[in-house]
């Protein structure tokens, strides 16, 4: 399970901030994640939970905002909507696509008290 890790990744952020905030505490954490990231939500909330016990983090909310996937088409040179890997041009039917959003995971910020 992937998500473990990114969890302990994340509070390892979540902890360098506050620690750099001299935060007693983090109220909420809210990540932007693509929806090609292939992450699950709900066991990335699960994972979360169970790394920031006896943290700094404990309790503190997870948000999770999704970033749509987009990519650029090579033939018809349009920047698409992309739902999921391996979907074609909604344009021109091609499968030859550069995904240029969605893919990614990032700690937009942190409420820290």
């Amino acid at each position: 399970m992937h998500e473990m890790a990114l969890a302990e990744g994340v509070l390892q952020i979540v902890e360098d901030a506050a620690r750099a905030g001299a935060a007693q505490r983090v109220q909420a954490v809210r990540l932007e994640l693509g929806a090609l990231s292939h992450v699950e939500r709900d066991a990335l909330r699960f994972c979360f939970e169970a790394v920031t016990r006896g943290s700094v983090a404990e309790g503190a909310r997870l948000d999770i905002l999704d970033t749509p996937g987009r990519a650029w088409c090579m033939p018809c040179s349009a920047a698409v909507p992309l739902q999921r890997l391996g979907d074609a041009c909604p344009h021109c039917g091609s499968y030859q696509l550069q995904v240029t959003q969605g893919e990614e995971m990032r700690v937009r910020d942190i409420e820290i008290a």
